[in-house]
């Protein structure tokens, strides 16, 4: 599917720094490519936005997900981890909105473009704001969940910055990047603790570079920290799956269903 015909199914993608940027140089328009694994991907992000998926009218839950899509902090697999996941949710009746957060090598200014996404999506209006990762955005998306006690830039209004950037959920699938401390220890940039949100993890023992040790890494972080963790882990199915094939059509029904089964915010 081509840029042109995903964008029917959404509104145009908003900037989510209006005014300044905590660590910008510059502002341009993204530089993407179609590749012939990933469809439409981003290969460089210096004006971060939120590309809105509204769901099919009367059918909206009141919450929201925001969609981190990944491509080892260096592009963003756009389309198949990004647009195609925001239509599933939507579907499902979430708000979903398509992170496209700064690019190459820029894990800061990543964190600080989730932690701003998630605390404007709150100003908007939703009841309940979670966030959903791929690979790197996985690692992302943990990092929002870990790291909400921790601002990651100086507020730049007295509005949206004021309010939690602490996700209420987090689905982590095929996360990258989590076990890089020390003997494969949790990575030393995200903080466990009883006050993690739950969080949804999938993963496959195959994927022996990235969510096979991560997500054993952070099963073992989250018990010990008592916070709630649902992990599915396969034999096989490799990475990089999104929804299309393979593994990609096993989680996301699993995922639907831990959705499903947490509790409303009163």
């Amino acid at each position: 599917m081509t840029m042109g015909a995903m964008a029917q199914y959404a509104t145009k993608p908003q900037d989510i720094w209006l005014r300044k940027m905590p660590g910008a140089s510059k502002r341009t328009s993204p530089v993407w490519a179609n590749r012939e694994k990933d469809g439409v991907a981003f290969t460089e992000v210096s004006n971060p936005t939120l590309e809105p998926f509204q769901p099919v009218s009367g059918t909206s839950n009141g919450k929201a997900v925001i969609v981190c899509p990944g491509g080892a902090y260096a592009m963003l697999a756009y389309q198949k981890e990004g647009q195609e996941v925001a239509q599933w949710l939507a579907r499902l009746g979430y708000n979903a909105y398509v992170l496209a957060y700064r690019v190459p090598n820029n894990r800061l200014g990543a964190l600080q473009d989730i932690q701003r996404a998630i605390r404007a999506v709150r100003y908007a209006g939703a009841e309940e704001v979670g966030v959903i990762g791929f690979s790197a955005g996985g690692s992302l998306a943990c990092r929002a969940a870990t790291n909400w006690k921790e601002p990651a830039y100086e507020p730049v209004d007295t509005k949206v910055d004021t309010l939690s950037c602490r996700p209420d959920f987090a689905i982590l699938i095929y996360p990258a990047y989590l076990d890089e401390g020390e003997g494969g220890s949790l990575s030393p940039d995200l903080h466990v603790d009883a006050d993690t949100p739950p969080i949804f993890a999938f993963g496959t023992e195959d994927d022996v570079k990235y969510s096979g040790p991560s997500c054993k890494t952070l099963l073992k972080a989250m018990q010990e920290a008592g916070a709630p963790l649902e992990l599915h882990y396969l034999t096989k199915g490799g990475h990089g799956y999104g929804m299309r094939s393979g593994a990609g059509l096993v989680w996301p029904k699993l995922a639907e269903t831990w959705l499903e089964s947490l509790p409303s915010k009163d």
